[in-house]
């Protein structure tokens, strides 16, 4: 029986467990650099770990009976879950040849601790040995697979970047109707439209299926610290937004469960309009939409300037009818006097400095959720939302898209918003794990 077949018969050994399970749980808190630097100690060095007793864990696994036929196994498994868990994060993909190149590496400190010199000497015997082995080979050639791919994602995305937002429309089916549409347009040409924005949508939305069922599937087998073989017979599943995977993840968990409070953007908008009622006056209305609103505002941000600009707005909206009851008309001028004032005012003056000022202070993220918080609460309003960011994307249009990344991400996480709360896609079971 070969040394592979004899080491996959066996059972897994105690000491075994407890490395592996260490690195699985260590891999899942620390960043990479991180990781490398604890592999480096570990495993390269010998001494200097943060952790003692796994030090003492890996020199019994030494000390093991036959380990010179079985090691090279052993640090193949502690090199993939950690390669694995980084496979899983486009965005930490490049640590997977910083740690192959690692093992090369001869060890730089002495060793200091002479009641450790024997097991330091044997470990870094047993790991240069791992260097003329088939599984350092094999790792070898998956950190040139995926240095490669980095250089052409790189390249690929610079070469993106060049060009003009213009080229980003079909990627945002809710523009279709205003920028795809003009005013001579027949009625066959705005069916067709519409056609094609719904097929765009539904394909937008079963591929953020897909990718979210990939990702709770990839995650689920890194937990269980699988190895390399039965990950990979998992499909691979493309991010099918311009966000990174963790700006998406990000993007998912906010938009289907955290509107605030525990709660979605849907039951908070939900509970406003029922906790108000639709007895009580325009005027107590707006006084609860400005608590509404800032609430979703950073506080710092809003005492600055925000909460006095959003106040007076609302004190300047439509005086006349303060005192009448309130009604679905004034509820959807007030919403599209507030997307004017927040996201562009008009194709003719195009001023949008609140809009960059949120971007800025808030980031993309809760500025998009700042948003759908209104757009809740008066869903009418929804094309007036859409023809504010036409207005935008038609401005820019012929801006690179580097230059204009930050309206990019709000474009994305916008596509995200709709197509969970206004679509027919719901990840609130899955992202709220």
């Amino acid at each position: 029986m070969n040394s592979r077949a004899s080491y996959h018969s066996r059972n897994t050994t105690p000491d075994e467990q407890r490395l592996y399970d260490h690195l699985l749980g260590c891999v899942a808190l620390h960043s990479p650099e991180e990781m490398v630097a604890r592999f480096q100690s570990l495993f390269i060095e010998g001494i200097g770990y943060p952790d003692r007793e796994m030090l003492l864990v890996l020199d019994d696994i030494l000390n093991a009976p036959e380990v010179d036929q079985y090691f090279r196994y052993i640090l193949n498994r502690c090199c993939h879950i950690l390669i694995n868990r980084w496979q899983s994060h486009s965005q930490f993909q490049n640590a997977i040849p910083d740690l192959v190149t690692l093992l090369e590496q001869p060890p730089s400190r002495r060793i200091n601790d002479y009641s450790r010199s024997r097991p330091v000497r044997r470990l870094r015997s047993v790991v240069q040995e791992f260097l003329d082995t088939e599984q350092y080979l094999t790792l070898k050639r998956l950190a040139r697979v995926v240095e490669a791919r980095q250089q052409q994602r790189k390249a690929m995305e610079e070469d993106a970047g060049s060009k003009p937002l213009g080229t980003l429309i079909d990627r945002y089916p809710y523009l279709y109707e205003h920028c795809l549409v003009s005013e001579d347009s027949d009625l066959e040409h705005q069916q067709h439209i519409r056609r094609i924005q719904a097929e765009a949508q539904h394909k937008f939305e079963v591929d953020l299926s897909h990718y979210v069922t990939y990702r709770v599937r990839l995650s689920r087998l890194n937990r269980q610290g699988v190895d390399k073989t039965q990950v990979s017979r998992l499909r691979p599943i493309d991010n099918p937004t311009l966000l990174s995977d963790q700006d998406l993840i990000s993007s998912l968990k906010q938009f289907s469960v955290n509107g605030g409070d525990g709660q979605s953007y849907r039951e908070v908008a939900h509970r406003f309009m029922v906790n108000g009622g639709q007895t009580r006056s325009y005027k107590s209305f707006k006084a609860d939409l400005y608590d509404y609103i800032t609430a979703g505002v950073e506080p710092g941000y809003g005492r600055r300037q925000f909460n006095k600009l959003l106040s007076q707005q609302l004190i300047e909206a439509y005086p006349d009818s303060d005192h009448k009851p309130l009604n679905d008309f004034l509820v959807v001028r007030t919403c599209s006097q507030l997307f004017n004032f927040l996201v562009v005012d008009s194709a003719h003056s195009g001023q949008h400095f609140v809009f960059v000022d949120l971007i800025n202070n808030l980031g993309p993220l809760w500025t998009t959720g700042l948003l759908l918080r209104i757009l809740l609460i008066c869903r009418m309003v929804r094309p007036y939302v859409e023809r504010r960011f036409s207005i935008l994307f038609n401005h820019y249009e012929a801006s690179s898209r580097d230059t204009v990344a930050w309206l990019v991400n709000v474009l994305e996480n916008l596509n995200i918003a709709l197509s969970l709360n206004f679509g027919t896609l719901d990840l609130s079971h899955v992202m709220s794990r």
